[in-house]
């Protein structure tokens, strides 16, 4: 089975309640800008019924994007970390030599 992120899957399904009642509406002839109007509220609102999940997919998945459980590491920070801690190591053995 394909995996299909949620952002992408509840994009298309709120695009698709407002298409299809906007097709609806055109197609019975009622005036342009109230058939959008009229749409984008029946998608709102079937949006809200209906994707309660997807939607907090969603914003779980976003926070999870603004605050990473782990830290990434940086290469570069990490062989300089362990380069002053060898210093440091190696500084502490010869003060304990010396005394």
């Amino acid at each position: 089975m394909k995996f299909v992120p949620s952002w992408l899957y509840y994009s298309v399904l709120r695009v698709l309640m407002f298409v299809i009642p906007l097709a609806i509406l055109l197609s019975l002839g009622l005036w342009p800008w109230a058939s959008a109007v009229i749409a984008a509220l029946v998608g709102l609102c079937l949006s809200y019924l209906l994707l309660g999940k997807s939607r907090e997919g969603v914003a779980r998945e976003l926070y999870q994007a603004r605050h990473p459980d782990k830290q990434t590491i940086n290469p570069d920070s990490e062989i300089e970390d362990s380069l002053m801690n060898a210093q440091e190591h190696t500084k502490s053995e010869r003060e304990s030599k010396s005394q």
